[in-house]
């Protein structure tokens, strides 16, 4: 799957993304090191699966989160959205890495007349968002094009951010009513 960087200017920067998450899982962790499984050396293989388990799952859950959020919103917690603001919810990344932000949310992609917001996934096993990435995020979103300092700021976390100056945070709990029965 190819993915483009969300912004009112174009890029031509693409990312390629493997959609099904178990293939993905497989070719990250498994794939290359069968060999070793075959040989009866599982344990170096379940071993660099605990190393990398946090760093994978992190990346492996921003398309999820941006699908329920594109389900979810606008809501109570985003008065500032309409139904258009919202539309898509992508990324934003350039070339060199230097500014990557794991949520935008846009009128149209991936060129966009406005930006409804800009935020940062935090699915972590030690407290989710905090001051530190909110700085990050605040200079991040000085370099998005189209994104200005009254852009609001959202994060999303396995638990809610409690961390002063976010416009609105959203948990896993938050994110599971997406799907409803």
């Amino acid at each position: 799957m190819a993915e483009r960087p969300v912004s009112t200017s174009p890029s031509r920067e693409t990312r390629y993304r493997i959609a099904d998450p178990y293939l993905r899982f497989w070719l990250y962790f498994l794939g290359s090191h069968v060999g070793e499984v075959d040989r009866g050396r599982g344990d170096r293989v379940l071993a660099r699966i605990a190393a990398g388990w946090t760093s994978w799952r992190g990346r492996a859950v921003e398309p999820i989160v941006r699908e329920a959020l594109s389900r979810l919103l606008p809501d109570d917690r985003t008065p500032w959205l309409d139904e258009t603001e919202a539309a898509v919810i992508g990324g934003y990344w350039t070339r060199s890495n230097d500014v990557e932000v794991d949520l935008v949310a846009v009128d149209r992609a991936p060129v966009a007349r406005r930006i409804g917001f800009v935020g940062s996934i935090k699915w972590h096993d030690r407290p989710d968002f905090d001051t530190h990435d909110l700085v990050r995020l605040h200079q991040h979103r000085a370099r998005i094009p189209g994104a200005g300092d009254e852009t609001p700021l959202v994060a999303v976390g396995r638990a809610r951010s409690q961390v002063d100056g976010l416009d609105a945070t959203y948990g896993a709990d938050d994110l599971i009513r997406a799907w409803p029965d």
